[in-house]
């Protein structure tokens, strides 16, 4: 075949020139846009790098964000809880001053008052917000969470910032754990609140003094009784009696208390005022409470030996001494001013057959329900058997336990039920009336509910029910009568769980309600066959002095009622305060709660620093990102220039080429 000019033209020129042109352009349009790459066409390897790196470099953005809008709140948590130690520090340094005996009644009182603004402080610094967000109310940030009474408001919900693919870091704390946090290394310690001297010589009591000096010279022949009842640091109840004669000491008295509770388990001590402390040895536990009470029957038998029925009859004596005529000598250890139903106010006398304290509408109890297993309180949902005590009556289950709830109903008509918790099917039974009712389950399908399967919300409803006096005549026709007598009731009434795990029941038709409660285990009271309350809800205890859980606001304000009282030790002499722990004690609590907010203020420290190495962390993994993404997809212009050179050098030297050929075309065709 003869190559022909055209063939020449066809093959050097056009298809170089079309190639080199190409070239030339990609390469000017790299330089002009800095990237090598416009479209996914033009490289799909650089293309879906690129991608990748873009989204790589979008979550880093958004980790970096997230961390430092977190970091903005932690900071701020810190500069506020600055704000609380500074505080509480010169509250501890006040209530030290409060202490000393040389201060009068003047003094205290211009302690006390310093010691309220400290309290208000301490209120305003709890409600601290940001951009109108409440830095203490959990997830609820539009919710102020200390009202003025200093009750929290928020939730217990943290909040979170991204910081990584299935990573978060908690950047808040919640007024839940900072106010009402629990603190699992304190051991709980409670104490009697009657003062006690020498009846004989009125002398300070010590461990030493016979039982003569606490109870009276007049004891001899006769012996001394003391009851006791409570329960230990696992939830156990204890219901227990002892005779003492008069050479025995005081020490013997608190020896038989410790073994009670396992020597090994608590301390039992006597404090300044003769009053019994026991501390648990047990650390993080809420459930150990002490109730006691000494009792001599000066109506002796033959044998000189105490009228045991007449001791055991303690709410129908004295607590005088001498003995009053009837010959009953009481001495009481601690006194709540809480009443009975018979009307009488409780003199130390009767641990759990009381009343709910009233308060307008309100009626609380005051003993927290919290389960067995761990040291939470219980809600609505938790079972009866995960708090009371199944060591008493049938063990292993509340089969065959009744309780009492006597009082008055928002009329002022009285009411009288035994809550029966039965395997079978619970019930309860009016007594006045003799009607049954049943306590129906919330499964399918609806029957009587089992007695360890009783919630706390049914024990509610049915309390709600009665205080309300919402009960239809002859029981319920089946579980849709029940329902809606619940629903009936719920409008005159509202029975919750407090906060703190109490019992509680709101009239909502009365700004002073007629109603009373008292509820408690049938066998409350016996000493006789050995068998202790399954549980307790309200009762004449012992002053809590230290606990796990911690309750800010409402210690601080003990705290402080403790020196506007000028009493350094408990004393239920104290008019309309007869439970407040005393100045002394409330310098142990104020330790605690110092130690809870420092390991709070460190939790916020640590989770501001943690931010801070992830935010500097994340800056730098985006700065590598971007460099890596820009190495794959910008454009090198160094490398860019030369090819764009190189390519320019080509060209010419094909249309230097492609010159000459045409000349010598033209030659050959003249």
């Amino acid at each position: 075949m003869r190559v022909t000019s055209s063939m020449y033209y066809k093959n050097i020129y056009a298809n170089e020139n079309s190639k080199l042109q190409t070239q030339l352009f990609d390469v000017n349009r790299q330089i002009a846009s800095g990237l090598r790459i416009e479209y996914a066409s033009d490289d799909v390897t650089i293309f879906t790098e690129t991608m990748r790196l873009d989204n790589e470099i979008t979550t880093l953005e958004q980790i970096k964000q997230s961390t430092d809008s977190g970091q903005k709140v932690a900071d701020q948590s810190d500069v506020v809880m600055n704000e609380f130690n500074t505080s509480l520090t010169r509250f501890r340094t006040l209530l030290v001053q409060a202490a000393n005996d040389t201060n009068d009644e003047t003094s205290r009182d211009a302690i006390a008052k310093e010691l309220r603004g400290i309290e208000e402080n301490l209120k305003s610094i709890a409600n601290t917000s940001i951009n109108g967000k409440y830095l203490f109310a959990g997830s609820a940030t539009d919710v102020k969470p200390i009202d003025d009474n200093g009750i929290y408001h928020g939730n217990d919900v943290a909040l979170n910032a991204f910081v990584g693919s299935d990573n978060t870091q908690q950047y808040n704390i919640t007024g839940a754990e900072l106010f009402l946090g629990e603190e699992p290394s304190v051991r709980r310690e409670v104490v009697s609140n009657v003062v006690h001297k020498s009846l004989v010589d009125d002398t300070q009591l010590t461990p030493d003094s016979k039982i003569s000096d606490l109870m009276g010279d007049e004891l001899t022949p006769n012996k001394a009784v003391f009851y006791l009842r409570g329960a230990k640091s696992d939830g156990t109840s204890i219901n227990e009696k002892i005779s003492l004669n008069d050479d025995d000491n005081i020490q013997d008295l608190m020896n038989w208390i410790g073994n009670q509770y396992g020597s090994d388990l608590v301390n039992v001590s006597l404090n300044d005022s003769g009053e019994i402390v026991v501390e648990d040895k047990i650390p993080g536990s809420s459930k150990l409470d002490f109730h006691l009470v000494g009792a001599i029957d000066f109506d002796t038998n033959d044998e000189g030996e105490a009228d045991q029925a007449t001791i055991d009859g303690l709410d129908s004596g004295t607590t005088t001494y001498p003995p009053s005529p009837n010959n009953l000598f009481i001495q009481e250890f601690s006194r709540s001013g809480l009443s009975t139903q018979s009307g009488i106010v409780n003199e130390g006398l009767v641990y759990d057959r009381t009343n709910f304290t009233k308060d307008g509408p309100i009626l609380s109890s005051n003993v927290a329900q919290i389960e067995k297993d761990g040291n939470a309180f219980a809600s609505s949902s938790t079972k009866l058997s995960e708090v009371f005590d199944l060591s008493q009556g049938n063990a292993g289950t509340l089969d065959g336990t009744d309780l009492r709830l006597v009082g008055t109903d928002i009329s002022g008509n009285a009411y009288d039920i035994t809550i029966n918790l039965d395997s079978a099917g619970s019930t309860f039974k009016d007594n006045n009336t003799g009607d049954d009712y049943t306590i129906y389950n919330v499964a399918d399908p609806r029957e009587a509910a089992d007695a360890d399967d009783v919630r706390y919300q049914q024990l509610m409803d049915v309390m709600n029910m009665v205080v309300t006096g919402s009960l239809p005549a002859g029981g319920f026709a089946d579980a849709d009568e029940y329902d809606a007598t619940i629903a009936k009731a719920n409008l005159s009434g509202e029975t919750t769980l407090s906060y703190d795990g109490k019992l509680t029941f709101n009239d909502l038709h009365n700004g002073i309600t007629k109603a009373e409660i008292s509820l408690y285990d049938a066998n409350s009271g016996s000493f006789d066959d050995g068998k202790a309350s399954v549980a307790t809800f309200n009762t004449n205890n012992a002053l809590t002095v230290d606990d796990p859980k911690t309750d800010f606001f409402k210690d601080i304000d003990e705290m402080i009622r403790a020196v506007e009282n000028y009493h350094n030790e408990p004393d239920a002499d104290i008019p309309g305060d007869p439970r407040n722990i005393g100045i002394q004690n409330a310098l142990s609590r104020i330790d605690d709660l110092q130690n809870h907010i420092y390991k709070s203020h460190s939790t916020v420290g640590a989770q501001s620093n943690t931010l801070t190495k992830y935010s500097e962390r994340t800056e730098v993994l985006k700065i590598t990102t971007m460099s890596l993404r820009s190495s794959v997809i910008d454009t090198d212009l160094a490398e860019a220039s030369l090819t764009l050179s190189q390519l320019n050098t080509n060209y010419e030297a094909m249309l230097s080429t492609v010159g000459k050929i045409s000349k010598l075309s033209l030659v050959n065709y003249l």
